[in-house]
């Protein structure tokens, strides 16, 4: 019994090794995780970001750690550089399997302040948050989603938020917007699965509070080492008492892109420390 597991352990999740993935926001925190977590189970790994630094800088980590990547610059809302983006990584590593989408984020203009009440946001503020991450969900969806319609195989893991299911305060444009993915990841499992194959999945992550460069100062005090006051009132609202790491992200991702998940489409997977099962009581 001890040998079969630690053979299964090894394996573990199966049906990764050899396949091509596509990681849009790869080079971010979480995305750049998940890549390479990709790359340590065997996949070939195209790192797709607005920035080509960045993409390098995580393609480059995983090469060394002896995987195979490569950094594609890409704007995710411009379908032609989408497009662009899909045939390099074709002419490298033939064709994607497996689609990550992860390019999003927040912007303050379009999040509510003492110093910009809702009223005062402005359309393009508002827009462009939904674009990038709406938008910059379906539309690397269409594009690679084609050939996984005519392959008749492939899978989409969406990273949507917390945020998408429980709208967090003040953050407006990015809640909506990460609502909408939720409802495109359930709407596009659907169709996939009916419309062209069953072996099409499209599942989504919602990642709770996760502490990067990105957010460490308004969340830790830099002097102290102790949270903010809005890292307190965070860390209220999550049974676990912490923040997650970009690391912890990665589990579910290879298990939704596995194998191991051959039945499952259409979910919603919080990583968050118990904050969307909290009620506050």
């Amino acid at each position: 019994m001890g040998k079969g597991t630690t053979r299964a352990a090894r394996h573990w999740p199966p049906g990764l090794s050899g396949r091509t993935a596509v990681v849009t926001g790869g080079g971010g925190a979480i995305c750049g995780a998940m890549a390479r977590a990709f790359g340590r189970a065997g996949v070939r790994v195209a790192v797709w970001d607005l920035s080509e630094q960045s993409a390098e800088r995580v393609a480059g980590a995983i090469r060394r750690a002896g995987g195979e990547a490569m950094a594609v610059s890409c704007d995710v809302v411009v379908r032609s550089q989408v497009q662009a983006a899909a045939e390099q990584t074709a002419g490298r590593f033939g064709p994607v399997d497996i689609l990550v989408n992860g390019a999003g984020g927040s912007r303050a203009q379009a999040t509510t302040s003492p110093d910009l009440p809702f009223f005062d946001i402005t359309d393009e503020s508002l827009m462009s948050t939904i674009s990038l991450n709406y938008a910059g969900t379906v539309i690397p969806s269409q594009v690679l989603g084609r050939g996984f319609a005519a392959a008749g195989r492939g899978v989409i893991v969406n990273i949507a938020s917390v945020a998408g299911l429980r709208p967090l305060t003040r953050a407006l444009a990015y809640s909506n917007a990460k609502a909408a993915v939720v409802s495109f990841t359930q709407w596009l499992a659907v169709h996939m699965a009916t419309e062209y194959s069953p072996a099409i999945r499209v599942n989504a992550i919602a990642p709770g509070f996760v502490l990067t460069d990105q957010n460490r100062f308004l969340l830790v005090d830099k002097r102290t080492g102790r949270p903010t006051q809005r890292g307190r009132r965070i860390m209220s609202q999550v049974p676990m008492g912490r923040y997650g790491e970009p690391d912890e992200m990665t589990g579910a991702a290879l298990w939704l892109a596995s194998d191991a998940a051959g039945f499952v489409t259409g979910a919603v997977i919080p990583v968050d420390g118990g904050l969307s099962a909290y009620t506050g009581v």
